[in-house]
This record gives C-alpha cells, structure tokens and sequence, in this order.
C-alpha cells in the first residue's frame, strides 16, 4: 500500500510530501491522520530543526477529498464535516504553533484546504504553474484549516473577504504580488529545491529564537502593545538562556561567524 505521507530526513531539515499525486494530493482521512500525528511528533523531536511541506507530481495539494466527503455524506455514517475538529483544526495548530520553521514547497495548485496548509507555513516557495483557489464557497462552505486567521494576516480583510467569497483563482505573479508566496523561482522543478535550500538555511539557525519569533506574532496580531510587550521579555528570558545566544555574542565579540546549534 502507498504511504499517503512521505518523510524525508535530510539532516535537520523533514521533508513531507503529500503523496496522492492520482487525486491532485486531495486530503483523505488517511492522509490527513498522517499530517496530523507526524507534525505532532516532530513537534518535540529536537533533531528536526526545520520542516518542508510538498505536494507529489504537478499539484501542491487540492484540499478535501471530495470522492470520499460525497461517500461519507451519501452513507449517513455520522457528520463528514467531524473532520475539521478532528483533522483540520490540529493540523492548522500544530503547523501555526510548530517551534521551528515551516517552508510550503507550492508546485501547481493550492485548492481549498490545500491552500490554507501553504498560508500556514512561515515561508512559502512557487513557480509559474502555482496558483491559489480559496475553493471552500464553490461547494457551498466557510473557510477553514485555518485560512479565516491566516488570510486577512497575509492580504488584508478585504482581500481575504474577495478571494473567499468569490473564489477565483489567483496566479503565481498575483500570489506573489499579495504575499500568498514569498518567493518565485523560474522552473516548476526548482520549487521543490529551493524550499530545501531555505530550510537547510534556516535549520542551521537559532531554532529556539525562531520558535520564540513565530509565538511573538501570533500575540502581536490578536493582542494589543500591552501583550506584545509580554510576550517580548518571555521570549528574551527565554533565548537569552539558551546555549546558541551566548555563543553567538561571543563569536560576534571575537568577529567570528556563530555556529547554531537549536538550543
């Protein structure tokens, strides 16, 4: 049987692959029960240092299942819609709250759900061929995963209110134009590559600094300067103690080029 999720392991860097290339990665239950435990369990595995997030074949990843959504509503066996508690809402936590940096590795399209698993990482890398659909009204639902909080952050309200109501698709030039990617490289097959290379980057930092980055504007953008102030000095108190800060102030004393270790 074929592993709905692949798992890299790359030095510090895990890369997952979303691995239902025949149905354009679609979510199912057991893809979306493999996401949910294998972040879970990188979440405290110190070796990881960084993750990549990829789709197989042409497609990062076109969001629900909808085959088997149609199956489980045609059964009557319980609510389809159980998944976004049981799925959807620990994946979207576990990827927002994930202590080290996440790299989307957006090859092709970016539907629905699979669009808010892109918006969720902390980087996100295309090519010519990606492109975005905030899919969810076309089928008659609301947002979710994640992409009500994470969509405005990134466009702005009225943006985000356009881009799901309407739910047209947005090209890769657009995307970056918005800031739904960070970065564009040429070749479709360069994607893949270039999240790599910026997550290898990025695991050789100060991982500790960087999980105490994301949580400081995750407060920043729902609290007021009081809160932000807080959140500041515990995460000062924080990395202020850890090995890496004190050896990079001594290596930048010395003039010399600090060497990370994650803690």
């Amino acid at each position: 049987m074929t592993e709905p999720l692949l798992v890299d392991r790359t030095d510090a860097v895990a890369t997952l692959t979303l691995n239902r290339p025949s149905a354009m990665n679609s979510l199912d239950v057991a893809l979306k029960e493999a996401l949910r435990d294998t972040l879970a369990e990188l979440e405290t595995d110190r070796s990881c240092r960084a993750v990549v997030l990829a789709g197989a074949g042409g497609s990062f990843c076109a969001g629900q299942d909808l085959r088997e959504h149609v199956a489980t509503l045609e059964s009557g066996a319980g609510n389809p819609l159980d998944t976004v508690q049981a799925h959807y809402n620990p994946i979207a936590a576990r990827l927002a709250n994930l202590p080290k940096p996440v790299v989307a590795a957006v090859r092709g399209m970016a539907a629905g759900a699979g669009a808010s698993l892109a918006f969720l990482a902390d980087f996100r890398i295309g090519g010519p061929s990606t492109s975005f659909l905030m899919a969810f009204a076309k089928v008659g639902l609301a947002a979710d995963t994640g992409a009500s909080w994470t969509l405005p952050r990134l466009v702005g309200h009225a943006k985000a209110v356009e881009l799901l109501m309407l739910a047209e698709p947005v090209r890769a030039d657009e995307a970056c134009r918005l800031g739904l990617l960070n970065r564009m490289v040429d070749d479709d097959e360069g994607v893949l590559p270039a999240a790599q290379e910026l997550a290898a980057r990025l695991a050789a930092g100060p991982t500790v600094a960087y999980g105490a980055i994301k949580r400081q504007l995750s407060v920043a953008d729902a609290g007021t300067l009081a809160d932000a102030l807080a959140a500041e000095a515990q995460a000062q108190a924080i990395c202020g103690g850890t090995t890496d800060h004190r050896a990079a102030t001594m290596a930048f004393v010395n003039k010399q080029r600090p060497v990370f270790e994650g803690r």
